[in-house]
């Protein structure tokens, strides 16, 4: 590959030197974005009161919201959801029925709008027929083990086979990951694909982006996607066409961009983060583009993470999801085929029936009735015999969740949880806090880091199997986000997984039946929250 001459080299650096992306310009789009929603909120609910309760028509308007909330109730009651879920739905809706019918319209179903789903199901069935015409269809060799059922249900459900070949590296942090990450970044020859919720200005975006520029010189495709809600407090708007502007060779999507009006898609997120290079690496995990997830920025303390590092055939699955999203919403669509290696001769899908390393990558959208992440996580909690360690910044249980958990803990698994010591969102903290009761009184063992803001999402259990992504244990990411991670078993990283756990309960602090006191009306506080947590 050529080199970059100095003049090249140069005009990179007055480019990072200049990057727009710490000017915000004089004002903050999400303050502005929070003071027209409210004003809408506001000024929605004041003109309903008033012509409710000051007019005429406003008997029979009482009684019309009245019968749609009853008849909201009756569809909660005979769909095939989660009780906990319905529960909160109803109480809104029967306790204010004028707010509660259109927030449930609005966010009730957790789905995105009908157009988003025609276009990201078009771009999946596409790119799922030039991925099996590269690779041919699955055979789908089961393991003989634990996993089967689990291989089963992410090959055959989540679409995304499973591979025995490659190799998983654990990262207990985000500053131990960054130098892997940007070596895979200067290795690039072909292509570097880039999915993230949050990107902001700092010492770490600024070195992603200098090898971007150098790379996209010397013929590199890039490829960018990030989340438009997630870069509000970091990035100016239309940052993706000044980074298209630096070089041609750089495409960048903005992830369903922020408009100030209560709509349906702006409840669905891209919370995924997915880094692959040239189709041979792939990084995934919780560590955003930002400072603090390399600890060169301090917020709530220390803010400790984890990620993953794939090689071998599993990385095109990562390149799949990628496409999922970039060739729904790009006019420019790609094909998958110049993305994916050639397959290695034996084949890529065969599983041994030994001891052979499964990695399993797999997605999860608001686009199904069904919570991949949830059933994924659910399957490893129920399967444990011996103990189940986790890692969450948020525990906004389900009841669903929270009885995988406690039936765990009651047949003899050492179940460990472990959530901020320093938390980001109090509110969600609030609400977290209220689940650790129900669960220490079953033996689950809650532990509160210490050091700061814990926001890995990682699970690991009996020494066989873990999974590391962006999944929270909350509703938002179980159902209104998309999201990714990957499963892997019999490998050394499980192992890297369970020694990360059990450093970081050395240094948290147990939490204890005094922890979870709670004054009356602290009590009754949570239980309102509990009522509009599906919202958190």
């Amino acid at each position: 590959m050529k080199k970059l001459s100095n003049r090249e080299k140069k005009r990179i650096e007055r480019t990072i030197a200049n990057d727009r992306s710490y000017k915000l310009y004089l004002y903050n789009r999400f303050f502005i974005f929070l003071l027209l929603v409210l004003g809408q909120l506001v000024g929605s609910l004041w003109l309903i009161y008033l012509f409710i309760y000051h007019t005429a028509a406003g008997v029979l308007v009482q009684a019309v919201v009245e019968i749609c909330a009853v008849v909201a109730v009756l569809h909660l009651i005979n769909k095939n959801d989660r009780p906990s879920i319905k529960m909160n739905w109803i109480l809104l809706m029967l306790l204010f029925p004028v707010l509660g019918v259109p927030m449930y319209l609005l966010y009730g179903e957790g789905r995105p709008t009908r157009w988003m789903r025609y276009l990201i199901d078009k771009a999946r069935k596409e790119n799922e027929k030039q991925f099996a015409e590269t690779y041919g269809e699955d055979p789908l060799v089961l393991p003989e083990k634990r996993d089967r059922s689990l291989v089963h249900y992410l090959s055959k459900y989540g679409k995304y086979p499973v591979y025995n070949e490659g190799e998983v590296v654990y990262y207990k942090s985000g500053e131990e990951m960054f130098p892997a990450m940007l070596d895979a970044l200067k290795s690039a020859e072909n292509f570097i694909l880039l999915d993230y919720f949050i990107i902001a200005h700092g010492k770490m975006w600024n070195e992603i982006l200098r090898i971007l520029l150098e790379k996209a010189a010397l013929g590199v495709k890039i490829r960018i996607i990030y989340d438009d809600f997630g870069c509000m407090m970091t990035l100016p708007p239309k940052y993706d066409r000044y980074l298209e502007g630096l070089h041609e060779n750089i495409r960048c999507l903005t992830f369903n961009d922020v408009v100030p009006v209560f709509a349906v898609r702006m409840n669905n997120r891209d919370h995924r983060k997915i880094m692959v290079v040239d189709g041979k690496v792939a990084f995934t995990g919780g560590i955003n583009l930002a400072d603090e997830y390399i600890a060169e920025k301090e917020r709530f303390g220390y803010w400790k993470d984890s990620g993953v590092r794939i090689t071998g055939g599993a990385v095109a699955s990562f390149t799949k999801m990628f496409f999922n999203i970039w060739n729904a919403f790009r006019k420019d669509k790609e094909d998958l085929k110049n993305y994916l290696l050639p397959v290695k001769e034996g084949g890529m899908y065969e599983v041994n029936k030994g001891n052979g390393v499964l990695i399993q990558p797999y997605d999860d959208s608001p686009l199904d009735n069904v919570s991949v992440g949830e059933s994924v996580y659910s399957d490893i909690i129920q399967r444990a015999s011996r103990y189940v360690y986790i890692f969450t910044p948020y525990l906004v249980l389900d009841d669903h969740m929270r009885t995988a958990l406690v039936q765990a803990s009651v047949r003899g698994v050492d179940v460990r949880i472990v959530t901020p010591g320093i938390p980001d969102k109090k509110m969600t903290f609030r609400l977290t806090r209220a689940n650790y009761d129900l669960l220490m009184k079953v033996g689950i063992k809650i532990y509160e880091y210490t050091p700061g803001f814990i926001h890995a999402k990682s699970v690991v259990v009996d020494d066989e199997c873990a999974v590391v992504g962006t999944i929270n244990f909350d509703y938002r990411s179980l159902y209104h986000h998309f999201e990714n991670a990957v499963y892997i078993a019999n490998c050394d990283a499980v192992l890297d997984v369970k020694r990360d756990c059990e450093e970081t309960f050395a240094v948290s602090k147990l939490c204890t039946k005094k922890d979870t006191r709670r004054t009356l009306v602290g009590k009754l506080f949570d239980s309102l929250l509990r009522v509009f947590e599906t919202l958190f």
